[in-house]
């Protein structure tokens, strides 16, 4: 009889389901994973220390390259960090802007979340479906940025500019006739509030496709229940934040616990699981994903009532108006001094956090009194995540490896920061 000795696999960085460049170690018995060992680093760029090179203003679109699915919820941190140290208020209507984008990215980042999970476990149709929904959310970030992706929308003091009052159309072309471009446009008619709220009214219909699809399916129950499990203990103890640690069945989540912007006025549940397993976490992704669009709903709503200046008037911290910029000269002043020095933050330390998709992002600025910080440092929630990889693959097949690494929804950006 054959011998059957333990061997050592490398799983990644060129395997489609590392999702980027995780390069694992796997050390297997059979086709059981006996330790799972994950190397990281093979992304790194150095924001951390760019960031102390650069004015606060000129750092703020590393934030977008951090976790490139969820970027305007990163934004929030790094802005809400320096408006802690300069001492700023921000403008209401600012802050529930701020809110529905938010939310809007963490559709964004749990859509992507499902597709992923299903393409690595087999589920082509459910990956095509959530591709579509997020065109439409790509759309709005290119209706208030000009930007599809990296929008930097967010500034310290408030959000770039008021929401737009039209919606980029599709044109004719000669892959379209008339009928196909009427379609197209049907919702597009209006401002991008009335484009959000449309999407508000088709999404639930939308996600409970996918749960026909997927939560009662044999097929996905038999990959995900009781694969990568973590007790509400173990969870804790390893720094789990997000869905990571609410799928374990503690009710953690920084929008109800420790309230910013405007989440103490919005009306929402928070999703919670009980076994924590890549099952219920799916739960968990796609119950937050009717909480976000319950919490668009509401700030649509106020948005449409209450309108506002959406950014601070100090010109120490934010440029003035253009038409004021070329009438007058101190304007012209700040604008050039903002844009080539950039703003003084006052000397001190601050840290701020916001509910990430993924779990706790926050930011930590130590300032010296210069136009630049003395050091920044990055808290990431899926660091601490994949480093239980471990503990959550051992003793499981090397199938299910793929399906932990998916439930753990990493994106390397903000791992290897």
């Amino acid at each position: 009889m054959a011998e059957i000795r333990n061997y050592t696999v490398n799983f990644g960085p060129q395997h489609p389901a590392a999702h980027g460049v995780l390069r694992l170690v796997l050390e297997m018995d059979g086709e059981v994973v006996q330790r799972a060992d994950p190397h990281i680093g093979l992304l790194h760029r150095a924001t951390e220390k760019l960031a102390e090179s650069r004015t606060y203003l000129q750092s703020l679109p590393y934030m977008d390259r951090l976790d490139y699915i969820s970027m305007m919820c990163s934004e929030h941190a790094y802005c809400m960090a320096v408006e802690k140290l300069l001492g700023i208020e921000v403008p209401l209507r600012a802050q529930y802007i701020r809110v529905m984008f938010d939310e809007i990215t963490r559709l964004l980042n749990h859509l992507f979340g499902l597709a992923a999970l299903g393409l690595d476990l087999g589920a082509m149709t459910v990956f095509l479906y959530c591709f579509r929904e997020r065109e439409d959310l790509l759309d709005c970030y290119e209706a208030v940025s000009g930007a599809r992706m990296h929008a930097a929308y967010y500034r310290p003091g408030g959000v770039y500019r008021d929401l737009p009052e039209t919606m980029p159309r599709y044109e004719a072309s000669r892959f379209r006739n008339a009928r196909d471009l009427e379609v197209l446009n049907r919702n597009r008619q209006g401002s991008l509030l009335d484009f959000i709220e449309d999407f508000t009214h088709r999404l639930p219909k939308y996600i409970d496709d996918y749960e026909t699809l997927l939560t009662e399916n044999r097929i996905w129950k038999q990959r995900t229940v009781g694969i990568g499990v973590v007790s509400p203990e173990r969870a804790i103890a390893r720094g789990f934040s997000g869905p990571m640690l609410r799928g374990s069945g503690v009710a953690w989540d920084l929008r109800k616990k420790q309230p910013y912007a405007v989440y103490d006025r919005l009306d929402f549940d928070v999703a919670v699981g009980t076994n924590g397993d890549t099952y219920d976490r799916y739960l968990v992704r796609v119950e937050e994903m009717r909480q976000s669009n319950r919490i668009i709903k509401q700030c649509v709503d106020w948005l449409r009532k209450n309108p506002g200046p959406v950014i601070a008037e100090s010109h120490k911290v934010t440029p003035p108006r253009r038409v004021e910029m070329k009438g007058s000269m101190e304007d012209l002043i700040h604008h050039f001094k903002l844009f080539t020095e950039g703003m003084h933050v006052p000397e001190g330390e601050a840290y701020a956090a916001v509910e990430h998709p993924k779990g706790e992002f926050g930011v930590y600025f130590i300032s010296d009194g210069a136009n630049k910080p003395y050091r920044m440092k990055l808290r990431s929630a899926a660091f601490c995540h994949l480093s239980a990889i471990d503990e959550m693959t051992r003793g499981h097949m090397l199938a299910d490896a793929v399906a932990v690494i998916s439930t753990i929804d990493i994106v390397f950006g903000d791992i290897d920061r």
